[in-house]
């Protein structure tokens, strides 16, 4: 039985489908979520639906019995929640007896300069504390983390960020998925890290002229003072800590922090990873 937490996520949902195709039966997978009602369309397809809360210990119990595998997915929130419920899952597939859990980490995790690298460090030192077999998905930037709002900023005429001209080695959501779905099904992953990147690194101002190009109107790249940009993004609702981490990584990305480039992503798929003028497409015929 193949686990996923997380699963009516955008990003445990797309392993969940890649699963599927690549033909494991939906009986063999279960997907862990808080909501099962969200999960009636992956229930209708056989998928095995099970209550996992985070914040309620002993539904994780229950979630990861019988576990070969477990994907367990990063969750959100406030840095100190997400430590004590990444503390709460693996200690539940310690006493579970899980087979292997595979975790959604940060590349570079041990040395990376994000502020959200903090959790991803403690939680891998906590599987290792478990002593449980674990494989390390240490997935980069999603380049959907700047491509979800392209229509907006293109009606504006500007993209905005903070991060100068650093560049960013993204892949798109489905890449990594994908590649949790490639190593979910594969035999003796324990004790692997995978450091996951796209293969070819871009920056915010390649953004703007590419989404300029795609669209016909003039985009621009502003690039802002780190406080300036964190008003931005206050007076648009978004909540303390999210904006302290966008506004984190780009200063982090201006000085470097994710333009490293490595392979391991494009072996794991068999074929290059998601170019940024394709995600630029999709994002702007959504």
């Amino acid at each position: 039985m193949i686990v996923v937490t997380g699963a009516t996520g955008q990003f445990g949902r797309q392993v969940v489908e890649h699963l599927l195709k690549r033909g494991v039966p939906a009986r063999q997978i279960a997907a862990a979520v808080r909501t099962p009602a969200k999960a009636a369309d992956l229930a209708a397809r056989g998928v095995d639906i099970r209550l996992a809360n985070y914040e309620r210990p002993e539904t994780l119990l229950t979630a990861f019995d019988g576990a070969d595998k477990l994907l367990l997915v990063s969750s959100t929130g406030p840095d100190d929640a997400r430590i004590v419920q990444h503390r709460a899952a693996v200690e539940a597939a310690a006493k579970t007896n899980v087979g292997l859990i595979a975790y959604t980490s940060v590349t570079a995790a041990p040395t990376s300069p994000l502020g959200l690298a903090r959790v991803h460090r403690d939680t891998e030192q906590a599987i290792a504390e478990a002593g449980l077999p674990a494989v390390l998905l240490r997935n980069g930037w999603y380049t959907e983390n700047y491509t979800a709002a392209l229509p907006d900023a293109v009606a504006r005429g500007a993209v905005a960020g903070s991060a100068g001209r650093g560049r960013i080695a993204s892949a798109t959501r489905d890449d990594f998925a994908e590649a949790a779905a490639v190593v979910l099904t594969r035999d003796d992953e324990a004790g692997k890290v995978y450091d996951l990147t796209g293969d070819i690194a871009w920056s915010l101002p390649e953004l703007a002229a590419e989404s300029a190009a795609q669209s016909g109107r003039p985009v621009a790249y502003a690039d802002l003072p780190a406080e300036q940009y964190r008003q931005i993004l206050i007076g648009a609702g978004l909540p303390d800590f999210v904006t302290d981490l966008i506004v984190d990584a780009d200063v982090q990305v201006s000085r470097g922090a994710l333009a490293h480039v490595t392979t391991d992503l494009s072996t794991l798929l068999g074929r290059p990873t998601t170019p940024l003028s394709a995600a630029v497409a999709q994002a702007l015929t959504a």
